[in-house]
């Protein structure tokens, strides 16, 4: 069976095709959607129950790379007192409760997917990421089979249920690092997925994906600018879509422009938690010499997309930094805060409540937070405005990438023409680089484009032109299982 599988920032999702209709499959208990997290007890336990649940024929490789992760592990589970059976790495809603219940104790990660692409990653970091990955798409791979035998599908005990992906990838998984970045994540994606048991992988730009759902519904062609403000990722694509273009094989032509960034739903939680908590906790308020606190450790502490940033937060030296801070501070008592969330671990925690902070906002023009984790007492008030002027430079990337996608577009199509008129190559020079192609529609996806103050800076840049909002979590996910259709029944 063919599915398309968004393993996204924020959520994962599969979906497989029913009588020409997408459907999606029930990945947690009331949900499509599986939030995309994980939480071990240790961290080496990951290479342990990545290794139980490998297909026989990778155990003996992975054996012989993780043999210290595995052999550690068994030495972890004595420490902590786990015998052999007991569940030590959770995913998903299980791993968000046991981060909530025990957030000092264990490894948690948020948006394993922002990491991927990651500039200057070691080697065994690298790996943990392989095993997390894999780990999460064992478990999603294993719910969605279980799903496919509860609707009768498939036959209980089948082989290989599931056998291909598409995979939704973003234009680029990081800011820095262009292709070298893409190559390190993809190949971290599609080793993941062969050892959870795909047999066959292809990837899909994710804004592409997100289109070709839309393009199910088009009666006429259109040049339509895709604008999918996801968890980790904003990603832009001009595409040519519509009757004429939709039961093509080879779509290459029709892809005029791509632009992507690692800008999304995780970084404005972050600005939020920056500008809205952390002068509960220090930030802004001075020394007793007069002079302002520095700023960096009140960052750290919610960066939580930053590797370097939580390992250096993380550090004994950032603790003793706190603790002179609380010395030479004017208000001792909100750096104790700081030191709470360094000692216990509670950046996550954090922007986590920034996150419910920014869904709230999105009806409310204020909203109350409660920080209780911290102190008793503790809660902040966020408006709209505080959002917006948090937010303020990623929108502007974010409409960076939308002139740049249609700049592209607007080169795509001279070259074009250059080409049909036998005309010289170098006069695609003469086509302004700045000069863009106006799109017939602009379509919107991402669950961060719920946002009013994101969905305004997008309608208002082209104020004259078509806007349509798609399935804000669902539509990406369609066009991938579209595209795994078209793609793998050729073979």
């Amino acid at each position: 069976m063919f599915v398309g599988f968004d393993y996204g920032s924020a959520n994962c999702a599969v979906g497989i095709m029913q009588n020409d209709v997408v459907q999606l499959l029930a990945l947690s208990e009331q949900s499509a959607y599986l939030p995309s997290t994980l939480y071990a007890m240790d961290r080496d336990l990951i290479a342990e129950a990545v290794y139980r649940s490998l297909p026989a024929e990778f155990k003996a490789d992975y054996a012989n790379k993780r043999a210290a992760q595995i052999s550690r592990a068994r030495m972890v589970r004595h420490e902590l007192d786990l015998d052999a059976n007991t569940q030590a790495v959770f995913v998903g809603e299980q791993a968000v409760s046991a981060y909530l219940d025990m957030p000092e104790e264990g490894f948690y990660v948020r948006s394993p997917k922002s990491f991927l692409g990651a500039t200057g990653l070691r080697p065994e970091q690298v790996a943990l990421f392989e095993d997390i990955v894999t780990l999460m798409m064992m478990h999603i791979k294993v719910r969605a089979e279980s799903v496919l035998v509860e609707k009768g599908l498939v036959q209980p005990g089948a082989e290989a249920m599931i056998t291909h992906a598409v995979i939704g990838r973003p234009v680029n998984f990081q800011g820095i690092g262009g292709e070298e970045s893409n190559r390190q994540a993809e190949t971290i994606l599609t080793l993941a997925a062969k050892r959870a048991g795909f047999i066959g992988v292809d990837f899909l730009f994710e804004p592409l994906a997100a289109g070709m759902d839309y393009e199910a519904t088009l009666t006429d062609n259109k040049t339509v600018l895709v604008v999918d403000v996801g968890g980790g990722t904003t990603d832009c694509s001009v595409v040519k879509m519509g009757p004429a273009h939709k039961h093509k094989a080879d779509r290459s032509e029709d892809f005029l422009g791509h632009s992507g960034q690692r800008i999304g739903g995780n970084d404005l939680d972050i600005a939020l938690a920056m500008d809205a908590f952390m002068p509960h906790f220090g930030l802004g308020s001075l020394m007793t010499n007069g002079k302002p606190m520095p700023s960096k450790a009140f960052w750290n502490a919610v960066a939580v997309n930053d590797i370097s940033a939580q390992r250096e937060f993380n550090t004994l030296s950032s603790r003793k930094l706190i603790d002179e801070l609380i010395k030479e501070a004017e208000q001792p008592q909100l750096l104790s805060r700081l030191l709470k969330v360094q000692q216990q671990q509670l950046s996550y925690q954090l922007v986590r409540q920034a996150e419910r902070a920014k869904i709230a906002l999105s009806d409310a023009e204020k909203t109350d937070i409660n920080l209780d984790f911290i102190e008793v007492t503790l809660h902040a008030g966020v408006s709209r405005d505080l959002f917006d002027n948090a937010i303020e430079s990623s929108l502007t990337k974010v409409e960076a990438l939308m002139h740049q996608a249609l700049a592209q577009a607007a080169h795509t199509l001279a070259a074009k023409n250059v080409a049909a008129t036998n005309a010289l190559p170098q006069d695609i020079a003469t086509v302004n680089i700045e000069q863009e192609c106006k799109p017939d529609v602009i379509y919107v996806t991402g669950g961060t484009a719920r946002s009013p103050a994101i969905y305004a800076k997008i309608t208002g840049i082209y104020p004259d032109t078509p806007v349509v909002v798609g399935d804000h979590f669902g539509s990406v996910t369609a066009g991938l299982t579209r595209w795994a259709q078209k793609l793998f029944a050729k073979h």
